[in-house]
């Protein structure tokens, strides 16, 4: 007999994470496995934000929104291939996602703005994090510029994922019976018995090991799945010469094993081809580029080509503005900010203070793009038209009707020859800087294909049935956008299915449990709301499985692995490092960096970082104490690799 007493989550990113929440919340025990060392996936590199019609924030702002429209909006974009049932529950729920976030885990959704596609302001962001890690993490120190410069960054993704991160760890430590977390557990095989899925197989530390319960896969895309024998290489052959935004991890594994055990596939060839990935002039030609959202150009930002002309509406869905950048092919093409709209991007850190700094982010930031996209050479800072006009080897009178023209469109004097409906911070002149300027190229950004779901999350088979014991949420989950998605639903199409997913997953095992049918016969329990308890027997996996190792802490389940080393408390004195000591440490086999006055060998743990080693190699050798601060709560370090801090910054 199976211990069918838990829903095991098959991924720890946004949708995984909002999915172990709301099985708590329903009385289900949970238990969430990532192959990763660190929860977040993709979630955390969002930065526009998280769609939302009728929120508690648009009707503060008097935003006419509603759940119709914005309906409307997604049927439009997913043009033929549009479901309405997942549309449906996508528009319908979206409201009451963006209010959960923000009243369960105390988010600042505060601040609306309108992304390409949209009728209204819909796209809801914070005044201090990037929003999707922000969701998952509910960290002090927001952020939202920066969309993958680290794994880290705070928009309305960092701040939901790390909020939602955090809380689950907590939970896990305070009710271990309930909630359980392994990470660095690469799931390899969904369980089958009688037609239902009964648990998964997985790999942790070298050894195999099988968990028995109803699954909700959240495994995320395929966006970077360029195996010759890949889904890219089998649906979209055309796009793998392309660069991605995604993580090495968006590999398409929860695909694969849902195929594998007879599940239904939908929209493959859909992966959308982000218009505006950042071209790093040190590495052109990079497989894996960090993305300009577009809220750059939600707040005002527009594209030229090589000739100093406009040639799109910026505003236009992702697919449209890709098309026209290929079909126009005058490259570089180069998003420009003005002054206003810089600022507008950049106000979530005006107002806020870093203990440990003593004052003001924008103290010790004086221009948010120049501090980061500039520091890391992926924007450039021009304080004149004349002098951006220069570095595009054009007269200055071509960029400057260039302006003008667009000013006059701005103001209703003139129709816009590509449609454009909303202006926003379209005041450019030659005179009026700084403008902050980075090149342009598209990159494989999301994956509208995956397995087939109904509007309860469950995933059908063949014969368009569900598969009892099986549902999938996220990226993971096909057809819920269509032929192309809108920029700000990923994350609403996380939160939303994760917790319909949820809903759904945690129905099923109650009814299994409590009616002793199916392949949840086996005793179990679930606990708290549901108040429905059952004593639960002993149970055994496959002969070739061992049953599951112990529930790992946060700081046993880090890049260190279980029983990481002793705490900074435990060593002792720390010595103490001058600047130019660490300054010698900054090769890939010797990585040392300073934050917060402390001396971090990060040699071993830059392969395990969020954002990868180059996110810290850029900062080998040097104090990194103000980039880590805007992209980071302090306290990680302390919590998750205390084993790196091996001195302090010697003063003076």
């Amino acid at each position: 007999m199976l211990d069918m007493s838990k829903v095991i989550v098959v991924g720890g990113g946004l949708s995984g994470l909002s999915a172990a929440h709301t099985l708590y919340d329903r009385g289900a025990n949970v238990l969430v496995l990532d192959k990763n060392p660190f929860f977040g996936g993709n979630s955390t590199k969002a930065t526009s934000g998280i769609n939302g019609a009728g929120t508690n924030a648009q009707a503060e702002l008097g935003i006419p929104d509603s759940a119709k429209v914005f309906f409307d909006d997604t049927k439009k974009s997913a043009r033929d291939l549009a479901r309405d049932d997942l549309i449906k529950v996508l528009t319908g729920k979206s409201a009451e996602a963006v209010n959960w976030l923000q009243d369960k885990f105390s988010l600042d959704l505060s601040k609306v703005s309108r992304l390409g596609g949209h009728s209204f302001e819909r796209t809801h962001r914070g005044g201090a994090q990037f929003p999707g890690m922000t969701m998952s993490v509910n960290s002090p120190f927001p952020k939202i510029f920066l969309e993958a410069t680290i794994s880290n960054a705070f928009p309305a993704s960092l701040n939901s994922t790390y909020a939602q991160m955090e809380a689950l760890e907590d939970l896990a430590d305070s009710d271990p019976d309930r909630v359980q977390i392994i990470k660095k557990a690469k799931v390899t095989k969904l369980l089958k018995e009688n037609g239902a899925v009964i648990g998964v197989e997985y790999e942790f530390e070298g050894k195999t090991y099988t968990e028995n319960g109803p699954v909700i896969l959240a495994t995320g895309g395929y966006a970077a799945d360029f195996s010759a024998d890949g889904l890219l290489a089998k649906h979209r052959p055309d796009l793998l010469k392309l660069p991605t935004t995604n993580g090495d991890h968006c590999t398409g594994d929860g695909q694969k094993m849902a195929l594998a055990i007879g599940s239904a596939g939908i929209d493959w060839e859909k992966v959308q081809v982000h218009p505006t990935g950042l071209v790093d002039p040190n590495e052109p030609d990079a497989k894996v580029k960090f993305l300009a959202a577009e809220a750059l150009r939600g707040v005002g930002g527009i594209l030229l080509d090589r000739e100093g002309n406009r040639f799109v509406d910026e505003l236009g869905h992702r697919d449209y503005v890709t098309g026209k950048m290929w079909e126009n092919n005058k490259f570089p093409i180069r998003l420009v900010l003005n002054k206003e709209s810089s600022d507008e991007i950049l106000w979530h850190c005006k107002r806020f203070v870093f203990p440990s700094l003593g004052n003001t982010y924008s103290q010790h930031a004086n221009s948010h793009p120049g501090k980061h996209y500039v520091g890391r050479g992926l924007m450039k800072r021009f304080e004149t038209g004349s002098e951006l006009a220069k570095e595009m080897g054009l007269p200055e009178s071509k960029l400057s009707s260039t302006f003008d023209e667009y000013v006059q469109i701005g103001q209703g004097k003139k129709s816009d020859p590509y449609k454009k409906k909303f202006f926003h911070n379209y005041n450019f002149t030659m005179q009026q800087g700084p403008f902050f300027v980075a090149s342009m190229t598209p990159v494989l950004h999301y994956s509208m294909g995956g397995v087939e779901i109904n509007e309860k999350s469950q995933v059908l088979d063949t014969n368009k049935k569900p598969i009892p014991g099986l549902y999938a949420s996220g990226e993971i989950a096909g057809g819920v956008h269509g032929a192309n998605r809108l920029g700000g639903s990923s994350l609403l199409g996380c939160v939303v299915f994760g917790r319909v997913a949820a809903d759904s997953a945690s129905s099923y095992l109650l009814h299994s449990l409590a009616t002793g049918s199916g392949p949840a016969a086996r005793l179990g329990q679930i606990q708290n709301h549901l108040k429905t308890t059952i004593e639960a027997g002993g149970g055994v996996g496959s002969a070739a499985a061992q049953s599951a190792p112990p529930h790992q802490t946060p700081n046993q389940a880090g890049p260190n692995g279980p029983g990481a080393g002793k705490t900074v408390e435990d060593k002792g004195p720390l010595k103490e490092y001058t600047l130019e000591e660490v300054a010698k440490h900054k090769t890939k086999d010797d990585v040392w960096v300073v934050v917060n006055g402390e001396v971090l060998d990060v040699t071993k743990f830059k392969a395990d970082h969020p954002g990868g080693e180059k996110a810290i190699m850029l900062y080998a050798g040097r104090d990194a104490t103000e980039e880590f601060n805007m992209l980071h709560d302090p306290k990680v370090v302390k919590k998750y690799a205390p084993d790196s801090i091996i001195g302090t910054l010697k003063q003076g």
